[in-house]
């Protein structure tokens, strides 16, 4: 299987890509091919709601959209990577998912397979219950099968996080999708 890991946190040696990192691992243990874009340090601008790409043609932007979209047309399952920010995912992910308007119908018929991982400080019991929402409603919308998640709670720090349960988790999650 080809899997598609969209990083998306400013911290390149952070928590969340850290946990993407043992996902990988465990994805390559069990044989599956991944391939990494970093939407976080990729140029991505905001959708501009313009509706160009739904009227005359593709997107109006030239940007490294162009490449993701390339990617996920070529892969079997996404991984999406966020550090959860005020109980959601990242600016940088959520650009790239507005983006997914410019081929909506495309991404729905392609009927991908989806995985999440995503790291937090915070460990109450609350803390991803937003994300997990906003997940779940996006793996309906685009058809995508969800495959599992990592919520890393308590990984305020990279050696909070290489101590935590969590980088178990994520290396068995990456060998059984």
């Amino acid at each position: 299987m080809k899997i598609l890991i969209i990083k998306s946190s400013p911290h390149k040696e952070g928590s969340s890509n850290l946990l993407a990192e043992q996902f990988a691992r465990g994805a390559a243990s069990a044989g599956h091919e991944t391939d990494i874009f970093d939407a976080a340090h990729a140029s991505i601008g905001v959708c501009l709601g313009c509706d160009a790409c739904n009227t005359s043609g593709p997107c109006c932007q030239q940007d490294d959209m162009e490449k993701l979209k390339d990617e996920i047309r070529k892969c079997d399952l996404i991984c999406f990577v966020t550090p959860l920010y005020y109980y959601s995912m990242s600016a940088q992910l959520k650009k790239v998912i507005d983006r997914f308007y410019s081929f909506n119908g495309e991404l729905q018929s392609l009927k991908k397979k989806a995985v999440l991982i995503s790291a937090s400080s915070d460990n109450k019991e609350h803390t991803f219950d937003g994300l997990k929402l906003q997940y779940q409603i996006l793996c309906d919308y685009l058809k995508m099968q969800d495959m599992g998640a990592v919520y890393g709670g308590g990984c305020g720090n990279v050696e909070l996080t290489r101590r935590s349960p969590h980088m178990k988790e994520a290396f068995e999650l990456g060998s059984r999708v």
